[in-house]
């Protein structure tokens, strides 16, 4: 059935221009602009081996791709950043002039600037948000450490916690589209018997977990790790509700999984409140809670699903004050359910 067209005047929707339409997570950018309220404008950028001039959609409207150069990003509220490190950086040196647009950034190149800020509007306090909407250079928090801040928010502001563990399982989509054909060549390779492809992790992914890359690999893992740490530490720290939830300990592992996050997560309370209490304080629009009559949450279960899911709750048998939990979440659309909700802020 075709939606029904959204009202609004086209003049009134925010527009946006989106580097790397074609990008996993640009995918999921078009998909949740096309559905959002207030109506959003999506002009798609093409990058890398993206073709300007091709006809495609944002949701159930025909668009047409322009190519990345000046004139395709002017007359636009905001540049989405979501394609290679390279279209990126050319796209924010192209987007770089005052006045110009809102540049949102889901790629990370522009962290290091001095008027980025760090955002993640699911986590903000509103009156957190309306302080930090005027910064031009706009950073999405990693979706890792949004899911976490989350999580461990919406306990501290109801079950004080004293220390946190957790084991952070990544997916290989964590690397864009080259990183899920690498796990998928790899586990028909080993099926085959034949030698296996290392482009991006330089080891073996296929059917085994990861605490490390190869010395080759273009891209540590250790980096990933610290970029979620220095996320999750500014996100906690925002003002609002659950602010000065401990900073957990966290140790990053690749998983063979093609998409999705997973967090095996201890918490330590100053009084462990009781699985039934837990699971209430949990439940939230972003947060959907699996408690004991159903199946834990799983990565592939929470595919095209907002927020995080949270399950598999028990308590440690060796310590009484603390519990462990199972917490899933969508890593492509949690950024860009975020992203999106910047967007709606520009109008």
């Amino acid at each position: 059935m075709r939606r029904p067209r959204r009202s609004g005047r086209l003049a009134n929707r925010p527009k946006i221009a989106l580097v790397g339409y074609e990008s996993p997570l640009g995918r999921e950018i078009r998909e949740v602009a096309a559905t959002s309220e207030p109506a959003i404008d999506v002009r798609l950028i093409a990058a890398d081996e993206e073709r300007a001039g091709a006809l495609t959609a944002v949701g159930d409207e025909p668009a047409l791709v322009a190519g990345l150069d000046a004139a395709s990003l002017a007359g636009v509220d905001a540049v989405f950043l979501a394609g290679s490190e390279a279209a990126s950086r050319k796209a924010l040196d192209l987007a770089d002039l005052e006045p110009g647009p809102v540049i949102v950034d889901l790629t990370s190149v522009a962290e290091e600037r001095p008027d980025a800020r760090l955002r993640a509007p699911s986590v903000e306090s509103e009156a957190a948000s309306e302080a930090m909407d005027a910064p031009r250079v706009q950073v999405v928090a990693h979706p890792a450490a949004i899911a976490l801040s989350l999580f461990l928010r919406r306990l501290q502001a109801r079950h004080p916690l004293r220390r946190a563990v957790v084991q952070i399982f990544a997916p290989a989509s964590e690397h864009g589209m080259k990183g899920v054909e690498e796990l998928q060549q790899q586990t028909v390779s080993l099926l085959s018997f034949k030698s296996l492809p290392k482009a991006v992790f330089d080891a073996q992914l296929g059917f085994t977990l990861l605490a490390r890359y190869g010395q080759e690999a273009p891209a540590p893992l250790e980096r990933v790790e610290l970029s979620i740490e220095r996320h999750l530490a500014t996100l906690l720290e925002l003002p609002g509700e659950g602010a000065g939830a401990p900073m957990p300990s966290l140790r990053l592992i690749q998983a063979p999984v093609f998409h999705g996050y997973s967090f095996s997560a201890w918490i330590e309370f100053e009084k462990n409140p009781g699985i039934d209490a837990l699971e209430k304080t949990l439940a939230c629009d972003w947060i959907d809670v699996r408690g004991a009559d159903f199946e834990p949450p799983t990565n592939v279960g929470q595919a095209g699903q907002g927020g995080i899911a949270v399950g598999a709750i028990a308590q440690d048998r060796n310590q009484p004050a603390a519990c462990w939990f199972w917490v899933v979440a969508d890593n492509f659309r949690l950024a860009a359910e975020n992203a999106v909700a910047l967007a709606r802020r520009l109008k």
